[in-house]
Parts: structure tokens; sequence; C-alpha cells
């Protein structure tokens, strides 16, 4: 049986519509593009002077005077707070601060045999990198090319002939450890015992200052220059030397990035800085 339905009747199709997001936004205009790039620009720098003043600031090495421990084309990371905060710890040293702040109420303090940046006292323009050897109240002497802390003279440990070099010189050096009376060992060199700076009066380390030497310690004008460098007050201190995060032989410019892969030390690479600590109590 054949059954008819009145009154039905094949739906028309439906027109195609086309679909659109009404959420798309009109394209930017140069100008918009430009603003953009203008604020992300200065974002990433603010971000990277809070990291420079707060956290880790960049430096490289200029000289040779801590061989070995650091070479020249070495790039370094300072820790800005492992001794607090100073004036000199912000860009240009603007900052209005007097003393250290944030120094965990003075427990944040160099210790003997930390490698630390500082604000060369008689031009702070200037930056210095040197390990601290002397606290505030240490006597400090060099009696034959021998370290004297609180009339102890520091052990050190002979390692072996070094051919070292200085600007156009290749000189023979020893190489020794030092071992500092809290048991702290870093490496130094010595080119002889009878240098000019082998042979001191004593030093008195004032209050609220540190005694600092390079490691390569014929070669190195440091706190026993007391006309140019001397001791070193402690508002200009910079931070502690962290680790190695690149380093360069200066065998090729920046223009012959073909001999690059060549001049990178890559066993230098996010090498520590910090000396082996001991366990005793020291002078």
């Amino acid at each position: 049986m054949n059954v008819k339905i009145f009154g039905s009747k094949k739906p028309k199709d439906k027109p195609q519509e086309t679909a659109q997001d009404d959420s798309l936004e009109p394209p930017m205009t140069a100008r918009e593009e430009w603003s953009e790039f203008f604020k992300t620009a200065m974002i990433a720098i603010v971000l990277a002077l809070l990291i420079r003043t707060f956290l880790l600031e960049p430096f490289n090495i200029p000289s040779g005077s801590m061989k070995p421990t650091l070479r020249i084309g070495d790039y370094l990371f300072v820790s800005k707070q492992s001794y607090g905060y100073s004036r000199y710890s912000f860009p240009f040293g603007f900052a209005p601060i007097e003393g250290r702040v944030w120094d965990d109420e003075g427990r944040k303090r160099p210790a003997r045999g930390d490698v630390a940046v500082f604000k060369l006292p008689g031009n702070t323009s200037i930056d210095y990198i040197k390990r601290v050897i002397g606290l505030p109240g240490d006597t400090i002497q060099m009696i034959d090319g021998r370290l004297h802390i609180n009339g102890t003279m520091v052990e050190r440990e002979a390692v072996g002939l070094r051919e070292v070099r200085e600007g156009r010189r290749l000189v023979t050096m020893m190489e020794y450890i030092e071992i500092l009376p809290d048991g702290t060992m870093y490496s130094i060199y010595e080119e002889s015992d009878d240098r000019p700076l082998d042979n001191t009066d004593e030093y008195h380390v004032p209050d609220g200052h540190y005694f600092m030497m390079g490691d390569n310690r014929d070669n190195s004008q440091d706190s026993r220059v007391l006309s140019t460098v001397g001791y070193i007050p402690e508002n200009k201190l910079v931070g502690r030397a962290s680790f190695i995060f690149f380093s360069t032989n200066g065998y090729a410019n920046i223009a012959e990035f073909w001999k690059w892969p060549w001049t990178i030390r890559y066993d230098r690479l996010f090498q520590g800085i910090s000396p082996v600590r001991g366990s005793g109590d020291g002078a």
C-alpha cells in the first residue's frame, strides 16, 4: 500500500555561510609594531639590569695576574648576593647606600681564599679581581716569597715547573698549592722568591677592610702595593667570582667567525672558581 504524506516539501538547501572569527584583530600598523618592539626591548633591558644588579654580573679577564686560576680571555660570572650589596653593586654606583645591606646582619663576609671582584679604591671606574688573603684585623707579611698570616708562615706544596707566557716573554714558573691555616687550598705561580714584592713590611688590615693578592705572585699589582691598591674597604666589594661561562685563547677576532670553534677553551667552560675548602678552624 502506498502512503502519501500531504503537505510535505523537500527542504531547500540553505545558503552556505562563511565562518568568520569575530575575535580576529586587524593587523597592526607599522607604528604599533614599533611600539610593541620597543616595549619588549625595554622589558628585556630591565630584566637584564635586575639580574646584573642582584644576581650575576659578567666580567672578563684582561690580565694574567690571577694565573693559574684565571687566564686572559676567561669570561666569568660574579655572584652579587654573596656579600650583600653596596652602592657599587649597582650600575655606575648611583645607589645612595652607606656600607653594605642585605648581608645577613654582617654574616655575609668574604672568607680567606675567596676570589672577589672589587672597585679600585683610588678609581672606582676600574674593576680588579684578586684573592682574599687578609681579613679585618689580620697581619700580613711576605718573607722570602712566603706568605705569613698573623705571624705564621702559610704552607705550600710544589706541583711542578710551568712554561707561562707573560706578554711576549715565555717564563718558567713553579706552581704551588698554597694551604691557608683553615685548610683552604688553591694554586699559585712563583717565578722566584726574591722578587720586589717577596719581602715586605707587615701589613695591618684595618677594620672593615680586606687584603687582596693575585695568584701570579710575581706579576700582580695588589694590596701589597699600598700606593695603588692597598686595603680594600668592604663597601668597594662587588661580589664573589662564581664560575667561568666562556673562555677564548684570543687567536681569532670577532670578525673571523670561521676560526671560533678552534679558539674556544672547551675545558674551561663552566669551571668553578671557588677554592678547595678545608675543615680547620684557621688562625
